[in-house]
């Protein structure tokens, strides 16, 4: 790593926006769209309601059917989004603490 090197990936990380798209054939796609989450957040629903969504990258240009997806990931979180079928405060809960809920008590 070069001189300055962490400071740039630093600020690199605090610009960019990591978008995950899961698709119905069940396959995922990740990419960093260099915008901070802060003004991705003002344009991700519009997107969305997009019918073909376009990234143009270093060596190709990408096309993705909206219609095609199930989930959309975005990392950093963008809590600022607000409004109806936006829950705030949301905790993803796994498969492991979804089993020890269901599981009755032994007494012993």
């Amino acid at each position: 790593m070069r001189a300055g090197s962490f400071g740039q990936l630093t600020q690199d990380k605090e610009n960019t926006t990591q978008v995950t798209f899961h698709y119905v054939e069940g396959h995922t796609e990740t990419f960093t769209i260099p915008m901070p989450a802060s003004e991705f957040q003002e344009e991700v629903l519009q997107l969305l309601n997009q019918p073909w969504l376009t990234f143009h990258l270093v060596d190709q240009t990408v096309f993705i059917c909206t219609a095609r997806l199930i989930k959309v990931e975005i990392k950093p979180a963008i809590p600022e989004l607000q409004g109806q079928g936006i829950f705030s405060n949301s905790m993803r809960v796994s498969t492991m603490q979804r089993a020890a809920s269901g599981r009755l008590p032994m007494n012993t």
